[in-house]
């Protein structure tokens, strides 16, 4: 009799991570547990990274009214502190709504079980771009040391929608924030990734936008470019050796200012090189390298 594999999403954490839901239930201290806000440290490896402030406000309105219904889930740090290992947004907006105490599980976890933990939480939002899937499952697969088959089981996901949303960690930084802010959806995403010229592939970015092309529609064109470049072999030879020269720059100056350093060129060679930055530290320590090199 064939076995239908069900998908472990919906079923909780001890589903998709291996061992954590008999070890976890096992070590759990009590649940439902009322902790001091105060008390609860936030997770050193929290995914997420943005917040949707009205969608804060509106959480921290329904917890005004009928409390948190899904309690947080935490690790003990020791005298009377606790850190988070999940709900983020459930403990920001239970701050907002002016809570002194919350419900929470209390577990026992190493930092690597939290981290995966925290990450496979992370994935089972509705409200992730298709950038910040990539991240997550990159993240499993570098710092959890999972295969891409292992993250499959672990997320209930075919390994070929795992690779296909990892491809989309090699498109220009430029087309990662556009996904992210919604400028284009996955599809188009998925066709921009089979062009290997990054200035090529902005370029028809921006001709998305500005056209507001469908999906269908850019893999048509992507589809012409391509047929284009195979009837003229030697500019799409010269291409290749320029977008290897550049490659191998690109990867000199990254080393230098330890930052992906993107380059954007067109075919008259003209273009631009962004250097992207964090944070205001990582900004000012750019900017005293550039002036030491300027000296």
């Amino acid at each position: 009799m064939n076995t239908v594999r069900k998908s472990p999403l919906g079923r909780g954490l001890g589903a998709l991570i291996d061992g954590v839901e008999k070890e976890a239930l096992e070590k759990k201290v009590e649940a439902n547990l009322q902790i001091d806000i105060n008390s609860i440290d936030g997770n050193p490896f929290q995914p997420r990274t943005r917040f949707d402030s009205q969608t804060l406000e509106e959480l921290a309105a329904s917890i005004r009214q009928v409390g948190i219904v899904v309690p947080l889930t935490v690790r003990e740090t020791g005298e009377g502190r606790y850190q988070l290992i999940a709900g983020e947004r459930r403990l920001r907006a239970a701050r907002m709504a002016g809570l002194t105490h919350v419900p929470a599980y209390v577990r026992t976890a190493d930092d690597t079980a939290m981290l995966e933990m925290a990450l496979v939480e992370n994935i089972q939002r509705e409200d992730l771009d298709a950038v910040e899937v990539a991240i997550t499952y990159q993240r499993l697969i570098e710092e959890c040391s999972l295969t891409q088959e292992q993250l499959s089981d672990r997320v209930g996901k075919q390994r070929s929608t795992v690779s296909n949303y990892l491809r989309l960690l090699r498109l220009p930084a430029e087309i990662q924030l556009g996904i992210r802010n919604g400028n284009m959806s996955m599809g188009h995403a998925r066709t921009l990734v089979n062009i290997e010229d990054p200035a090529k592939q902005i370029d028809i970015y921006y001709h998305i936008i500005r056209e507001d092309l469908s999906v269908r529609a850019t893999e048509e064109l992507v589809r012409q470019l391509q047929s284009a470049a195979v009837r003229d072999p030697a500019k799409a030879e010269k291409r290749k050796k320029l977008n290897t020269e550049f490659e191998e720059l690109g990867k000199q100056l990254s080393g230098l200012f330890g930052t992906e350093v993107q380059f954007r060129i067109n075919e008259k060679g003209r273009g631009k090189i962004t250097i992207p930055f964090s944070d205001s530290d990582e900004m000012e320590r750019i900017i005293a390298m550039l002036d030491k090199l300027n000296r």
